[in-house]
């Protein structure tokens, strides 16, 4: 989730439950547990909507290898992308069983070998789009960032959120609104 040299709200969010639950704060842990949960389920739904049987199968895996692994994170590395190492490794212990012509058809990275000439114009967009969401307010640009930047559900960022289903649509078309206004103004 470090992208474009800037470190994400949920990074920060996640390596905070982290280090405070390797340091014995139980709740912290049960906490990053809890709230990594719709991440992994985006992630896996995104490259699994052929498989949608072996989601929560493959989040539980995840989080039993992080339970296990806890101990060999780095402290000095960004937490998300430990996690999505651990992710990636088990989707493609799932493909392997599952045989090699699965393999071909689901995408195990964002990002290919094809397309490496234009991450410098992916990386300068998501730069541009996320200096103008933060200028939104917190309940317009978070709901923007967890739906259409992340992958999650309404009804996950609205867990996430503590907020109902309908306040999220509301803030995320309020925010694509103001969104709009801004790009406008720049122009």
């Amino acid at each position: 989730m470090r992208k474009g040299g800037c470190v994400s709200a949920s990074e920060n969010r996640f390596r905070e439950l982290l280090l405070r639950a390797l340091s014995g704060d139980a709740p912290a842990y049960h906490l990053f547990l809890k709230e990594l949960c719709p991440y992994l389920r985006a992630y896996f739904r995104r490259r699994l909507g052929g498989l949608p049987d072996e989601i929560e199968d493959l989040v539980q895996e995840v989080l039993l290898a992080v339970h296990n692994q806890r101990h060999t994170y780095e402290k000095s590395q960004p937490l998300t992308a430990w996690v999505h190492a651990i992710a990636r490794h088990k989707l493609v212990d799932l493909l392997r069983r599952r045989g090699k012509r699965e393999m071909l058809n689901i995408p195990l990275d964002d990002e290919t070998e094809f397309f490496a000439h234009s991450e410098i114009d992916a990386g300068d967009a998501r730069r541009d789009v996320m200096k103008l969401l933060d200028r939104l307010p917190d309940r317009q640009r978070l709901p923007i960032q967890h739906l259409k930047l992340e992958g999650m559900s309404v009804e996950e960022t609205a867990r996430l959120m503590g907020m109902s289903v309908s306040a999220v649509k509301v803030g995320v078309h309020r925010g694509l609104k103001m969104l709009a206004e801004l790009i406008k103004d720049e122009r």
